[in-house]
């Protein structure tokens, strides 16, 4: 690969980094990934208007929100579909 594509947000750390080898089909379950949690944290991947950089990390956001056992602001008719949101996080994870 000699030049990056794709948009930034979405984009896995490996196409950056030198640290790793190189970029295969894993990329994109990535973009995916961070498709679902967009899906179910209910805002864009992307917040340019924080002030800390860690709150930019979108994996981080809905990893915390899951470990503290809060709401992942989806809404929701029921029970179900509070699981079905969960495990969309899980996989987006």
């Amino acid at each position: 690969m000699t030049t990056t594509r794709g948009t930034m947000g979405y984009i896995a750390p490996e196409v950056f980094s030198r640290n790793f080898r190189s970029v295969s089909y894993k990329s994109d379950v990535y973009s995916f990934g961070i498709l679902l949690l967009e899906m179910v944290g209910g805002r864009k991947n992307v917040d340019v208007t924080v002030e800390n950089t860690s709150q930019i990390y979108f994996p981080e956001w809905i990893y915390n929100l899951l470990e503290q056992k809060k709401d992942l602001r989806v809404y929701v008719e029921d029970n179900e579909d509070a699981k079905i949101a969960k495990n969309l996080a899980i996989v987006g994870l």
